[in-house]
């Protein structure tokens, strides 16, 4: 079969036409053995017409010498109506032998028959009209040495040429009737071989288009029927039972998807319960916290001590910022653009880092920042971008050891900004998914939020994230955003 699938309905069609060629070709050959016996017989029995006529000549010959004799030898007065009666009757077995003739050979054969009879007949009759009172002795010697020995012994050369000739044509056509039945035998295997091959090929077409496809089919329910969404039928076969397979492939994917959307739907419901619960016992200490720092804050300390009061003010302001992204993460995100320098972003990001970077002894390595340059100036939402950069960022920290170093990397195109992290680590032990729910966290606390949250925030803002593995080990994340965010899309 070729590529292109069949449907039932053609295959049916495809083996009618096939019984019935075969069907057709079985009659054929019958037609064409009773045909070749019908001539073979009627061939036959032309011959042996002849030959009996041929002989019947000879008899009513013998039956005219008979009556001549008579005539003279016993004076029988009806010898010559019976002569001529018997004239006669060769006569019409003659034209019967020129009737039954179809041959050039036959025919001379019978022609030259006819003529030796035409002048026995002719010397009889003149036998016939002589004298009466011609002498015994010489009428003898007459009917011996003139008729006997002369045109009768040359009629019977004639009639045994042609009752040879008659009787090779009967040799010629028993050889050709047994070769012919020979041909038919032959010619009957043929339908007979092409029935066995038919009914192989239908055997093993039948298994491959039909039942093979047909089993897949019920592996393929059970297996799904089991949970086993995994499992696909092999889209094989006729037509229809390829669409089958086919559509319940198509069901498998639907559930499968189903599936994983109720399992989001239940881990973002518990996620919804924790989150805002989580969000209100951390604001309350923040709110304590950066009220204290207010309260603190003098111009009777130091510059160095207020700074630190005024960081910590900061830092809480953004806390509370990223937890109210946090809860928003369990929402659609709704993005405040304003116009921004990709640094500051990237600043904002480390502010809180800074602690844990001088812990672990990393060295971050950071783009030359050109105050005067505006080609890293982005129409994007800064505290979101902001929060995503520092969860992969707290991400490559946690995952460096001590002493390691981190780049961070800008490239700035016509349309777009291309921003790389890239970390010395131990590399991500699973590949992220950009449509699940939470990922998989190798920190003890960890809740697997942040790459998601990433993901999600990336795609409202029009770019995409992407994480590959770093040559010498360590992992590359690399973060695409529009320098102008498209507000009409939101």
């Amino acid at each position: 079969m070729s590529n292109k699938k069949r449907s039932l309905k053609d295959l049916l069609l495809i083996h009618e036409i096939a019984f019935i060629v075969l069907i057709l070709l079985v009659a054929a050959v019958g037609a064409f053995g009773i045909q070749l016996q019908e001539k073979s017989s009627q061939e036959s029995n032309r011959i042996n017409l002849l030959v009996q006529e041929v002989q019947q000549t000879r008899g009513d010959l013998y039956r005219q010498m008979k009556e001549l004799f008579d005539a003279y030898f016993l004076d029988d007065a009806t010898a010559r109506t019976e002569y001529d009666h018997f004239t006669q009757s060769v006569e019409n077995h003659f034209v019967r032998l020129q009737n039954i003739a179809n041959d050039q050979s036959e025919k001379k054969a019978i022609n030259n028959l006819h003529q030796s009879y035409r002048q026995f007949v002719n010397e009889t009759s003149s036998i016939f009209d002589q004298q009466p009172g011609i002498s015994r002795d010489k009428l003898k010697k007459t009917l011996n040495s003139g008729l006997e020995t002369g045109l009768f012994n040359r009629y019977e050369k004639l009639l045994a040429h042609t009752e040879q000739l008659l009787s090779q044509k009967q040799v010629e056509l028993d050889n050709k009737l047994k070769d012919s039945k020979q041909i038919s035998t032959l010619l009957l295997f043929v339908p007979l071989i092409l029935a066995i091959l038919l009914l192989v090929f239908s055997r093993e077409f039948l298994k491959r288009a039909i039942v093979k496809p047909i089993e897949g089919v019920l592996k393929a329910t059970a297996e799904i029927s089991a949970g086993n969404l995994k499992h696909r039928a092999p889209e094989a076969g006729a037509k229809e039972l390829a669409s089958l397979s086919k559509a319940i492939n198509e069901m498998a994917d639907e559930l499968a998807t189903s599936q994983e959307a109720l399992v989001r739907t239940e881990k973002q419901a518990a996620q919804g319960l924790l989150v805002p619960m989580l969000a209100h016992n951390i604001r309350n200490p923040l709110a304590s916290i950066r009220a204290t720092a207010q309260v603190m804050e003098s111009p009777e300390h130091d510059t160095e001590t207020r700074d630190s009061l005024i960081g910590i003010i900061n830092t809480v302001d953004r806390l509370e910022r990223w937890t109210g992204a946090l809860l928003a993460y369990l929402h659609p995100l709704k993005p405040q653009p304003t116009h921004t320098k990709i640094q500051h972003i990237i600043e904002g990001a480390l502010e809180p880092l800074h602690q844990k970077i001088t812990e672990k002894s990393i060295q971050l390595t950071l783009p030359a920042w050109n105050q005067c340059d505006e080609s890293d100036t982005v129409f994007t939402d800064q505290h979101l971008l902001e929060q995503v950069i520092y969860n992969l960022l707290l991400n490559a920290i946690d995952a460096s050891s001590k002493g390691s170093s981190i780049d961070v990397t800008i490239e700035t195109h016509a349309n777009e900004i291309v921003l790389r992290l890239k970390d010395r680590g131990c590399g991500m032990p699973f590949t992220p998914d950009p449509s699940a729910m939470s990922a998989p966290t190798t920190k003890r606390f960890g809740t697997g939020l942040g790459i998601p949250f990433a993901f999600k925030v990336c795609d409202v803002l029009g770019g995409a994230l992407a994480f590959s593995s770093r040559n010498k080990g360590g992992t590359v994340i690399t973060i695409r955003l529009p320098m102008v965010l498209n507000v009409s899309n939101l």
